[in-house]
């Protein structure tokens, strides 16, 4: 069985999914692929343990302060490509970001590849079902473009602001085609 509940948040509604032990999503209202890991039976349960600790984290990240992500017990459904470039995310530091390519190179470091393109890891990060607490919103382009977030280039912004990374040197592209 899976588990559902919502809760306020300054970014808006966000829905949290959990298996009973583990959190398994959070969705920000409006985001692109809302519950798309959430293929089981749902049942709304606002009182399970690891819907308190994942709200207590989430009112400690919004209030400035630096909950580490390990606190939480996190199982993301996903390829184990998708797995790999999610345990990447998790790394990069607080108020910090890292670039699409970036991420492909250690990527293909760990997976033992010669290579591997930034789109490829750019459709991983784009399906993070654990939005916010895996932080997806601080990679960027290697151009410094704000592109590619689910939740939308404000909300992403306002991610980065909160964490006070610096954003001196990155831009929205005209054509950007994030929502």
């Amino acid at each position: 069985m899976n588990y559902l509940t919502t809760c306020p948040s300054p970014a808006g509604t966000l829905t949290l999914t959990s298996d009973g032990e583990a959190l398994t999503g959070l969705w920000i209202e409006g985001q692109k692929y809302f519950l798309s890991t959430s293929r089981d039976l749902i049942e709304k349960n606002d009182d399970l343990a690891v819907f308190r600790s994942a709200r207590d984290w989430l009112e400690r990240y919004f209030a400035g302060k630096k909950p580490d992500i390990g606190e939480l017990v996190l199982h993301p459904a996903g390829s184990p490509f998708r797995q790999t470039i999610w345990q990447l995310l998790c790394r990069i530091p607080y108020g910090e970001t890292t670039t699409y390519g970036a991420l492909a190179r250690e990527a293909a470091k760990q997976l033992n590849r010669s290579t591997m393109s930034a789109q490829a890891a750019g459709g991983a990060v784009a399906h993070n079902p654990i939005s916010i607490i895996i932080p997806c919103h601080r990679v960027v382009g290697t151009d410094g473009s704000l592109t590619g977030y689910a939740g939308g280039i404000d909300l992403k912004i306002q991610l980065l602001k909160l964490e006070g990374a610096d954003l001196s040197k990155l831009y929205i592209p005209k054509n950007s085609t994030a929502s």
